[in-house]
């Protein structure tokens, strides 16, 4: 087994809490004593630095929302002077004001570091030429993995997205044994790839995807690895905490969550009570080391469970499972609570089926009716109508048994749905325009 950092990957957990709980204090006084805001907000919640004596005090601490960096837009919350930055990251900004992020020198450092850790502890080094096709510029993907890669002593290959015939030539002529990129966008590569008559399995050097910036579930990896002949790692993190951070490792059991940089919590997005290891909760983040952009208690959205055993790869730091959907992305149709990843989850495992599909949710009167428009794949697809009703059947049939209410489904053919280079935009809910 190989470790980027053995000493604090295999540090004991005792120690470990240890650290964090330091890491901790440290952080609580200082912005009790240098950021208004918290300082503000620690007051309305009647703690004090003193109030924390261990480490599950953090509990006492408040909680921070996506809305607090919008409504101090652009840098507000900042804790580290202008002379002191080095570089800016901004989100899109397509729900609302974007969130800019601030990193000092320390911080990028960090932001390496803990993706060192990761591309190490799935098997990459030296030697290894990673494309790394999440967009470059405001957006951190692109730049996070790049200095990752570059840490670990890999070449880069920094083909950002799009031009994909171009990126399938470069794959195949600089012979990239990894790749890192959305989920969606390595599908959409894989069928460009077929149509130049070019297999990634067969033709390429590629053996590792890092794929992110989306959710996708395990029958997703399954489909992806069988096809393209890779081994598919998911990462996790979000342009708030410092972008792509935490990747799972070759045990692919969930992300390390390195915790001399950062502090999870699984809380109950109703109650704001914090949940046992095992059972599934909102995703809550306390980065113990920023120094522009500090994150206390910030509440991500994201839905998943926190496992705290020591890994079988060695690392002793604890895992939270497949982003298994996001709070704010949940349906609910006619009183049921549906979250695409089910829907994908279902269609995966239907042979039939192709990679990619499509729900359209719409009020019709007083009900809520569902559409999942779904691509077959090039063997199943037939002129046959007897063949394409029973295919439809099968799929309602499985659907309505997976997410206990009805859905609708249209088959379509293979390579006429929309396809991205960037996050997949896998549901359209006309109940809101």
């Amino acid at each position: 087994m190989t470790y980027w950092d053995p000493r604090i990957e295999t540090i004991p957990m005792t120690d470990l809490k240890k650290k964090q709980y330091k890491l901790l204090k440290s952080l609580v006084y200082r912005l009790y004593s240098f950021s208004p805001f918290y300082h503000d907000r620690m007051k309305e919640q009647n703690v004090h630095p003193d109030d924390i004596r261990d480490i599950s005090d953090v509990r006492k601490l408040p909680f921070m929302f996506k809305r607090d960096l919008r409504d101090n837009y652009p840098d507000k919350l900042f804790t580290a002077s202008q002379e002191e930055l080095v570089r800016y990251h901004v989100s899109s900004g397509t729900t609302g004001k974007p969130t800019v992020v601030g990193y000092t020198q320390n911080d990028i450092d960090g932001w390496s570091t803990s993706l060192a850790r990761g591309l190490t502890s799935i098997g990459l080094g030296r030697g290894d030429i990673i494309q790394v096709s999440y967009g470059y510029g405001l957006f951190t993907g692109g730049l996070g993995l790049h200095y990752g890669a570059e840490r670990i002593g890999a070449t880069v290959l920094p083909t950002s997205v799009g031009n994909t015939e171009r990126q399938i030539e470069l794959m195949q002529d600089l012979k990239a044994t990894a790749i890192a990129c959305t989920p969606s966008y390595l599908l959409h590569i894989g069928e460009v790839a077929e149509k130049m008559g070019i297999s990634i399995k067969n033709d390429t050097c590629l053996k590792a995807g890092i794929l992110g910036a989306e959710p996708w579930t395990e029958s997703m990896r399954t489909r992806i690895e069988d096809w393209l002949g890779i081994k598919a790692f998911d990462i996790y993190g979000t342009s708030e905490l410092s972008g792509p951070m935490f990747t799972e490792c070759a045990e692919q059991q969930g992300f390390h969550i390195w915790s001399d940089l950062a502090l999870v919590e699984i809380i109950d997005p109703k109650t704001e009570e914090p949940l046992e290891p095992g059972e599934k909760g909102e995703v809550t983040v306390t980065m113990l080391q920023k120094e522009a952009l500090p994150m206390i208690r910030y509440r991500i959205g994201d839905i998943s469970s926190m496992e705290e055993e020591v890994c079988a790869c060695g690392r002793t730091h604890p895992r939270i499972q497949r982003i298994q959907g996001r709070v704010d992305d949940m349906l609910i149709i006619r009183g049921i609570n549906v979250f695409p990843s089910q829907i994908e989850h279902t269609l995966m495992t239907i042979p039939e089926v192709g990679q990619h599909f499509q729900i359209v949710v719409e009020r019709k009167g007083a009900l809520d009716d569902m559409l999942v428009r779904v691509e077959l794949n090039k063997e199943s697809f037939s002129d046959k109508i007897n063949d394409l009703m029973q295919v439809r059947r099968n799929v309602e049939h499985r659907l309505r048994n997976a997410l206990n209410v009805n859905a609708e489904v249209e088959l379509v053919e293979p390579g006429s749905l929309p396809r991205f280079e960037g996050k997949s935009k896998k549901v359209i809910d006309k109940r809101s325009m």
